[in-house]
């Protein structure tokens, strides 16, 4: 697990920066604290700092092939590096370390383009090929890796986080208003767009090829969709236990110490399961607060039921006011996701015993574990009824703004109007008298609804969130929480194997009841405590309902109204004051956490000058 940069410069008389290049390298020294270096070639420039995961001795990057004319910088792992060696050494090809990052260099020279296609893991990497002067980039197919880049005329320039391309002299650092209103929506912005005008993300299941020409990027994979109705329940459970085991084996390996994040819940609690059976030292990590969302109790009971060394952290609302900006700073992104908070709490305090982790994202959206889900199936057995569309105008028009009322819109509207994704921040009306931009927003949910058009209703759904929601909120927020520490987060359930798996099963092995996650739940019901399985879905919880209303009601406030501030620039100051008095009525905390978020990454990203300076160190 690393923190990669570089740069190519089109016009190959033109030599690299190689102050800027140690810029880059510099600011994400938290990716990588064991092992840095830099590959300076005329043209193109690879930077690297290393977190030390596999072969502690021999990974040193930029890596090459045998004759030095391919380097590689790679952030991941790949989880079957081993059989994939063993391929190219059959075809002759030669290694010198142990390390997955090798692997990859000699793929590229036997599969070109295709190597992708071969790799099963979590990565994002850059190769110079010397011999045909072009750079080869690629993301992971669920986007677990980040990969940032910039272009002009002039040169092509990548990075893990946004904070290293913007040393670049020539980078803008200018707000798009039009993400402004995605964010608004999202309370995140949809790749390929970033909240910064010119710096895009590289989608996941994509590559780019750069020449001296300019850059092409493409796709390499999508989710596929297509369930398959003759599949039974026994030998879907029968696969199910297979691919599980299989994932979190292989995602044991490493030469470092391995725990797991334990919230308590079904995902987490499962993970803890596998690696109890596979017979792995397990030490979990849990964090909570003295309030009701504290999911303690439950992690307890499963540390028990597995005889886990378990370490427990308590959080208050004194932690959240005093260290939102270093929070918001290692973000990289403005993302309206309070579990941002406890994360990096939580990263920072199991970095103390490990350097890896494994966590359970990914099984909401693959497995269609989202409460939500059953909601929308229920509207679309609303909507066949005559009348209904003039009934719910009728209603709407007598109702307050809340979110009773917005159940009520929905009642006639079409799947894609209604469900925007599960991460939905402002409503449409709400965004339009929030905002002060004029422009358009962008939105990236309507383009993956073009791409899942013929799917059924549940299918959509589950394809909008694993490809806008998963890489865009929940990813971002798990690889800079535990990067910034230098912790390594692998998450099994992206699997892309075990992914395409999910994707296959039908709708009835994954929603029954109206509830989610049957065919997981199945599985868990003779592995895990009873009040596991059965108890509600909680997500990652964080009290800031109660800390808006008390402790941070005047922070919040102080923040919003800042005369000089991103809320005041792009927002509607009598919108903001209508927004914090109805919290005093109905729960409108993660909107004011998106608007401080947004409000703090303004100041670090925009206005001042981005360094990890002393303040942005928690």
């Amino acid at each position: 697990m690393c923190g990669i940069s570089g740069m190519f410069n089109y016009d190959r008389r033109r030599p690299i920066d190689s102050s800027a290049l140690l810029r880059m390298r510099h600011s994400m020294h938290h990716r990588g604290p064991d092992d840095a270096g830099e590959y300076v070639d005329g043209r193109i420039g690879l930077a690297f700092n290393r977190l030390s995961i596999i072969d502690l001795s021999g990974g040193h990057q930029p890596m090459c092939n045998e004759d030095g004319t391919a380097w590689i910088v790679f952030n991941g792992e790949i989880y079957n590096f081993k059989e994939l060696r063993t391929e190219l050494e059959s075809r002759g090809h030669q290694f010198r370390t142990c390390s997955d990052t090798e692997t990859i260099v000699h793929a590229w020279e036997e599969y070109g383009e295709r190597c992708v296609t071969k790799l099963r893991g979590m990565f994002a990497f850059a190769i110079w090929d010397s011999r045909r002067e072009v750079m080869f980039c690629a993301r992971d197919r669920l986007g677990i890796k980040p990969f940032y880049f910039y272009t002009d005329s002039a040169q092509f320039a990548f990075a893990s986080e946004i904070k290293s391309l913007i040393q670049l002299s020539g980078v803008p650092r200018e707000v798009d208003p039009a993400a402004v209103g995605e964010f608004l929506s999202r309370r995140y912005v949809v790749a390929p767009n970033t909240m910064l005008k010119g710096i895009r993300k590289l989608q996941p299941g994509h590559s780019i090829l750069v020449t001296g020409k300019g850059h092409q990027v493409n796709r390499y994979w999508d989710l596929q969709l297509n369930p398959d109705v003759r599949i039974g329940e026994s030998e879907a459970l029968e696969r199910l236990d297979n691919l599980l085991r299989e994932c979190v084996l292989t995602h044991l390996a490493a030469d470092v110490p391995v725990g797991a994040f334990l919230s308590g819940g079904l995902d987490s609690s499962c993970v803890v399961a596998l690696m109890s059976q596979l017979g792995a030292i397990s030490k979990t990590f849990s964090i909570g607060y003295n309030s009701a969302e504290s999911e303690l109790t439950y992690a307890r009971i499963v540390a028990d039921h597995f005889q886990t060394e378990h370490h427990e952290l308590f959080l208050d609302s004194r932690t959240f006011r005093d260290f939102l900006p270093a929070i918001v700073w290692h973000m990289d992104e403005p993302v309206g996701d309070p579990a941002s908070i406890p994360l990096y709490f939580l990263s920072q305090f199991a970095r103390k015993s490990v350097t890896v982790v494994l966590s359970g994202e990914g099984s909401d959206e693959i497995f269609a574990g989202y409460p939500i889900y059953g909601r929308m199936l229920d509207f679309e057995n609303y909507n066949r009824m005559p009348f209904v569309r003039r009934l719910s105008q009728v209603a709407s028009r007598r109702l307050p703004d809340n979110k009773f009322k917005k159940y009520v819109d929905m009642l006639g509207q079409p799947l894609e109007r209604r469900y925007q994704g599960v991460g939905s921040l402002f409503s449409r009306g709400q965004v339009a008298s929030l905002s002060r931009i004029a422009e358009m927003p962008l939105d990236g949910v309507v383009a993956a609804y073009h791409r899942c058009e013929e799917l059924d209703a549940l299918s959509r759904m589950t394809y909008i969130d694993t490809t806008t929601w998963l890489p865009d909120d929940l990813l971002v927020k798990a690889d800079r929480m535990t990067m910034a520490n230098s912790l390594e987060l692998r998450v099994p359930f992206l699997d892309h194997e075990l992914v395409e798996f999910a994707a296959s099963l039908p709708a009835s092995l994954k929603l029954k009841r109206r509830q989610g996650k049957y065919l997981l739940k199945k599985w868990c019901t003779p592995v895990l405590p009873s009040a596991i399985v059965n108890r509600q879905k909680a997500g990652f919880p964080v009290p800031i309902k109660h800390w808006f209303r008390n402790d941070l009601s005047g922070f919040a406030r102080e923040i919003l109204f800042s005369t000089d501030g991103a809320a005041r620039r792009f927002l509607s100051a009598t919108a903001l004051e209508a927004l914090l008095d109805a919290h005093e009525r109905e729960d409108r905390s993660e909107q004011i956490y998106s608007l401080l978020a947004f409000d703090s990454w303004y100041e670090q990203f925009v206005k001042a000058p981005v360094v990890a300076s002393a303040s942005c160190v928690v």
